[in-house]
C-alpha cells in the first residue's frame, strides 16, 4: 500500500491533468455533439464566456468576495469555539461525557434546517449567513479535534508525567502540539464544508455572494451563468485546499504526510 503512494511529483502533475483532460473531453463530447442539449449543460466556451462577461459586466467579483468573506467568519468562529472545546473533549471523559449528546444532537441537524430561525433572529443580514456556516461547521470541527486529540500517543503522555509535568504542561506541551498537524487537517476538510454551507446561506434571503448568483441565474434560466459559478466554486476550494496542504508541508515538516 505504501508504494503506491510513492510517486514523484512529475507523475502526480501528469496524472492530475491527465484526469482534468478526461473530465473537460468528456464534457465537451457531451455538449458539442449535441447529445445533451445546451440548455440543460453549456459547452465548456460557453461557460467561459459567461465567466468573463459576469467578471467584466456583472458582479462576479463582488459576490466572490461576498462569499469568501462569509465563509472567513463563520470559520474564524467556529474555531474559536471548536478549538479549545475539542482539546478539552479530548482529554476529559467526564467533559465528554457532558458535552458530547448536545454537541452530536446539533450536528445531525441540517444547517438548512436553522435558515427560518436565523432570519427571524438575526434577519437577512450578514450574521444570518455566519450563524448558519457555524452551525454548519463548528460541530463537526469540534468531534474532529476531539478524535485527533485522542489518537496522542500514550506513551508521550505517561512519559511527561513520569518527567513531573502537571496536567496544563501535558495539554499545552504535549497534546496540543502532537495533535496540531491533524488539527490543520481537519481545517482543510472543514473550510471545503463550509463551501456546501453558505452557498445554502445565500440561496434564501441573501442579495450578493455565488449563491445568489446561482439562485437569480436559476430564476432567468440562465444555465450558463450557474454553471460559470460552480466552476468558480470549484476552483476557489482547489486554491483553498492547495494552501492547507502548502502550509501543512510548511508548518509541519518532520511528520510522514509532508514527506508523501
Amino acid at each position: 500500500m505504501k508504494s503506491d503512494r510513492k510517486i514523484s511529483k512529475a507523475q502526480y502533475v501528469a496524472f492530475a491533468v491527465l484526469g482534468l483532460l478526461i473530465f473537460l473531453s468528456v464534457w465537451s463530447l457531451l455538449t458539442y455533439t449535441g447529445f445533451v442539449r445546451s440548455f440543460f449543460l453549456p459547452t465548456p466556451t460557453k461557460v467561459l464566456s459567461a465567466i468573463i462577461t459576469l467578471l467584466t459586466e456583472g458582479s462576479l467579483l463582488a459576490d466572490i468576495f461576498a462569499s469568501v468573506y462569509r465563509i472567513l467568519l463563520g470559520f474564524l468562529l467556529s474555531l474559536v469555539v471548536a478549538l479549545p472545546l475539542g482539546i478539552v473533549l479530548g482529554v476529559s471523559r467526564k467533559f465528554e461525557a457532558f458535552t458530547e449528546p448536545l454537541i452530536a444532537f446539533v450536528r445531525y441537524i441540517p444547517p438548512s434546517a436553522f435558515i427560518p430561525l436565523a432570519i427571524i433572529w438575526f434577519g437577512i443580514g450578514e450574521m444570518e449567513k455566519v450563524i448558519i456556516l457555524f452551525l454548519g461547521v463548528a460541530p463537526y470541527l469540534t468531534l474532529l479535534i476531539a478524535d485527533i486529540v485522542i489518537s496522542t500517543r500514550r506513551e508521550l503522555v505517561e512519559a511527561a508525567l513520569t518527567l513531573g509535568a502537571t496536567g496544563k504542561d501535558i495539554i499545552t506541551k504535549v497534546v496540543f502540539p502532537n495533535a496540531l498537524p491533524g488539527i490543520w487537517d481537519s481545517f482543510r476538510i472543514m473550510i471545503g464544508a463550509a463551501w456546501t454551507f453558505v452557498i445554502i446561506a445565500e440561496i434564501v434571503g441573501a442579495s450578493s455572494g455565488l449563491g445568489h448568483l446561482m439562485i437569480e441565474s436559476q430564476r432567468f434560466l440562465r444555465t450558463d451563468n450557474i454553471f460559470a459559478a460552480i466552476v468558480v466554486i470549484g476552483f476557489l476550494g482547489l486554491a483553498t485546499d492547495y494552501f492547507f496542504k502548502i502550509t501543512y508541508k510548511i508548518f509541519f515538516p518532520w511528520t510522514e504526510k509532508s514527506h508523501a
